[in-house]
């Protein structure tokens, strides 16, 4: 018995340790701070912008890295009065998406092909008349409907100053036009101070609650028709337009514009410089026998070819890059422009 009994206190001793530590352990779990569940990491919204010539292959490619596609376009009319019908194409490649389980939502431009640009007299037709503003919006809804979209995504560009107003009235409308699941979302042109935003017509806070989605069209820095040659868009101009409009939209409301093509600067006189795929800059550059510089602060590649031709183009490095900045600055997502052009999106 007695040789016995220093074993049995040493046990309970060390049982009575041990007691002791995992309560102190389970304090210490319990006092650390928990992140609210909106807080935690999540993988970020993709939107992939398509045309309706867009192939079936492609977006079957992508649809991994994507969540929605959004399909160009249900014009507006000239008058700003309509919304007119989304073409067969359009319909296919909403379609087509649906079928890879993603969202799909169905995009309202003022492109012009008369114009080959964006028409702002249509746009200050439609924002300036109550009446047309309503219109088209009960008109955006019954497409939706009829072609099971997921909602609207609303593309007017080179809208004016005064017509702010009617920007938001316009996106109320739709959301009031459409069921609560329907969503809302709006590509506004990328700028780096709040007065500028205003002069395009952003009135952003008023915006950002209006909507789902801002998707910051953070691309066209530079290009060959209103620039010399630079970055489609630099990773530091990006940052400083995106902190701009996080003053006055949630960043969970916020998605950065991703450029998936790049622009060529001629250098012989009279010739105009045009849009290239990633693909295709990859190709002349290795046709003419040099190698491409990344620039690493830009976040985009560019080179000069021997007709001395500066190319400068945005490609899935890039994407990159700009799923970093997202994450880094807790955005809502990505949208890129576009699928079909751009290369194809990491998994």
């Amino acid at each position: 018995m007695t040789g016995r009994r220093p074993t049995a206190l040493a046990r309970g001793a060390l049982a009575l340790v041990l007691a002791l530590v995992l309560a102190l352990v389970l304090a210490l779990v319990l006092a650390l701070p928990v992140a609210p569940a909106s807080a935690r990491a999540e993988e970020p919204e993709v939107t992939g912008y398509a045309l309706g010539s867009l192939a079936a292959r492609v977006v079957a490619r992508d649809a991994d890295a994507l969540t929605t596609v959004t399909v160009a376009a249900a014009p507006l009319s000239a008058d700003g009065r309509r919304a007119l019908r989304p073409p067969a194409d359009v319909l296919r490649v909403g379609r087509v998406a649906r079928r890879h389980g993603l969202r799909t939502e169905l995009l309202l431009s003022n492109y012009s092909n008369r114009l080959e640009d964006f028409d702002p007299r249509a746009a200050h037709r439609l924002l300036s008349d109550p009446r047309s503003v309503r219109r088209v919006a009960r008109q955006l809804a019954a497409h939706v409907a009829d072609g099971r979209w997921d909602g609207v995504n609303v593309d007017l560009e080179l809208v004016r100053r005064g017509d702010a107003d009617g920007l938001v009235d316009l996106v109320e409308a739709l959301q009031d036009a459409m069921p609560a699941e329907r969503t809302v979302t709006i590509d506004i042109s990328a700028s780096t101070s709040l007065p500028s935003y205003r002069d395009r017509g952003y009135a952003l806070a008023r915006l950002g609650r209006a909507v789902d989605a801002v998707q910051l069209m953070a691309y066209d820095q530079h290009g060959p028709t209103w620039s010399g040659p630079g970055p489609v868009g630099d990773l530091r101009w990006q940052r400083d337009a995106v902190e701009t409009v996080l003053r006055r939209v949630p960043a969970g409301k916020v998605d950065l514009g991703v450029a998936g093509y790049g622009y060529t600067w001629p250098a012989a006189p009279g010739r105009t410089g045009h849009t290239v795929t990633p693909a295709r800059a990859r190709l002349l550059v290795e046709r003419a026998g040099i190698d491409p510089v990344w620039h690493a602060r830009s976040g985009e590649w560019s080179a000069r070819l021997p007709s001395g031709t500066v190319l400068w183009w945005s490609d899935a490095r890039s994407y990159d890059r700009r799923v970093d900045l997202a994450e880094e600055l807790d955005l809502r997502g990505l949208a890129v422009w576009r699928l079909g052009s751009a290369d194809p999106l990491p998994r």
